[in-house]
Formats: structure tokens, sequence, C-alpha cells
């Protein structure tokens, strides 16, 4: 659809404002829906704590495991800590 198009049917004729809304318009999608996801599935292992994550990722949107919190061996999302722990960590790097 042209911008004449979307003119017409907001009925409006100011092209400025018009390509305002438009570029909003976009803005707005965009941080509503995550675009350029991809699946990244690994292996995780035993006593193994710290794993590579790809040079390409950006963002880490969700973690899951299978059988967590749960006996169906169903994959569920690890929750995300929002504090500092309590624990004293003695592997930290």
């Amino acid at each position: 659809m042209k911008v004449k198009e979307i003119m017409e049917r907001a009925g409006t004729n100011q092209t400025g404002r018009a390509i305002a809304y438009i570029k909003d318009a976009l803005d707005e999608m965009n941080i509503s829906s995550e675009t350029h996801i991809t699946t990244q599935r690994m292996d995780i292992n035993e006593n193994q704590r710290f794993y590579d994550v790809p040079n390409d990722c950006l963002k880490i949107v969700d973690i899951r495991c299978k059988s967590h919190n749960n006996e169906d061996g169903k994959y569920r999302s690890i929750p995300r800590s929002i504090y500092e722990p309590d624990i004293v960590d003695e592997d930290a790097i």
C-alpha cells in the first residue's frame, strides 16, 4: 500500500503528518513483536555450569528446560532472577 492510499483511507491531505503517523505505527509494531528470532537448542551436561552462547546472539528471550518443576516431561521456562542471589557463588568468574 502506498502513502497516498493510506492518506485517502485516513481522510487526510497532509503528507508530512501521514508519514510521521506511519513511522510511529511501524515503531509500535516493532516494539510489540520480536523479529529475526532463531531457536538454538543445546544439551545440558551434568556438572557443567557455564555454556558458550553463539556469537550472533543479541538477546536471550527465553530458556526452557525439560521436566523443570513438573513430572510430565514437558519443556517449561526457567524463571529469571531479578535480584542478586542470597547465596554466595563459589564458582563465580
